[in-house]
């Protein structure tokens, strides 16, 4: 089961998840933990879990010692639907890593208004429509993993 607690700082790459209704936005760090960058976004597949062994296959790919999950909340604090989707697919992920015999600890960060600003940051660079969507889960995803790195430096 994934944890609120703070992942122990150790040097290592980590994986940033923004979890979507449609698709999941993943960011990969630098082993020193300096800088997030986009890594993939991965379709949604709530049916027959291929999202879940996706993201199991970078952890492993990429060595990854942690994995940090967005859990948007409303600017009031509270945990509405949208956070009980993306805790019940931190959980099917733990669930699935421990399935695999992998051990990578995960844990929560508030991700409050990163999809406004990743898609506010795409169309002020030109990007719209279809090229828009299928990037900006990966730069929310970036958001989320760069914030979760900056507050532990």
């Amino acid at each position: 089961m994934p944890s609120s607690d703070a992942v122990a700082v150790t040097r290592g790459r980590r994986l940033g998840i923004d979890v979507g209704a449609v698709r999941v936005g993943v960011a990969l760090s630098d082993p020193d933990g300096v800088l997030a960058t986009p890594l993939r976004t991965v379709p949604r597949d709530v049916a027959h879990g291929t999202d879940l062994a996706t993201i199991a296959a970078l952890v492993a790919e990429h060595d990854v010692v942690g994995i940090v999950v967005g859990l948007p909340r409303t600017l009031a604090g509270r945990e509405g639907p949208a956070a009980e989707a993306a805790r019940a697919f931190a959980t099917a992920l733990a669930d699935h890593l421990e399935a695999a015999h992998v051990a990578v600890p995960l844990e929560f960060t508030d991700e409050r208004l990163t999809t406004v600003v990743a898609t506010r940051q795409m169309r002020e660079s030109g990007r719209k429509g279809r090229r828009q969507r299928a990037v900006v889960d990966q730069v929310a995803a970036v958001a989320i993993l760069q914030g979760w790195l900056d507050a532990r430096r």
